[in-house]
């Protein structure tokens, strides 16, 4: 007999025949399962990032089926490996072009806080020039850490409030950033 694992109904009011909630966890219940990443790597962590797409850790199965290329269609910016400071205006520019809601993962040592290169060409750390949601600890992370910190993402997403992304504090904190919210 096969058994499958269904997703949890959001909290709600559920009689036989009906089942009420309100319609922010419902579009959270759907977010959370349909992100598409945007991967933006540059060295080892996007060797580990390749095989937790592969078949055998699968990320597809959380509902990342489509990775994006394009920063217009992604809404999981997913940072991997050393940034240059060069490259820093580059994965803003990347960040800012993709449409709201969004969210940010930094993945590895590098991504994280530059990791073993504490160098003047290296930045220490991508919360320097964008916002980080979730980081994932490694050098490089394994697959299973990286599939742990999507699942964070997930449930960040899953139960972020629409109201957020119009807040005073989160138009502050992307000014902190210098990344310009277009209305």
């Amino acid at each position: 007999m096969i058994t499958y694992n269904k997703v949890a109904p959001p909290e709600g009011y559920s009689a036989p025949g009906l089942f009420a909630t309100s319609f922010e966890k419902v579009i959270g219940l759907a977010r959370s399962y349909s992100l598409w990443p945007l991967p933006f790597a540059t060295s080892c962590c996007g060797i580990e990032f390749m095989a937790t797409v592969a078949s055998h850790y699968d990320l597809g199965r959380f509902g990342a089926e489509r990775l994006s290329y394009s920063p217009r269609q992604a809404d999981l910016l997913m940072v991997m490996g050393t940034i240059a400071k060069k490259m820093a205006p580059v994965v803003q520019q990347v960040y800012e072009q993709m449409a709201e809601p969004r969210w940010v993962m930094a993945v590895g040592a590098c991504a994280s806080s530059g990791g073993i290169f504490d160098t003047y060409s290296v930045l220490q750390g991508i919360d320097h020039i964008v916002p980080v949601d979730v980081y994932v600890p490694g050098c490089p992370p394994r697959p299973e850490q990286i599939l742990d910190g999507f699942m964070k993402v997930q449930e960040l997403v899953k139960t972020e409030s629409f109201r957020k992304r119009y807040s005073d504090e989160y138009k502050e904190m992307l000014e902190r950033f210098g990344i310009v919210q277009i209305k």
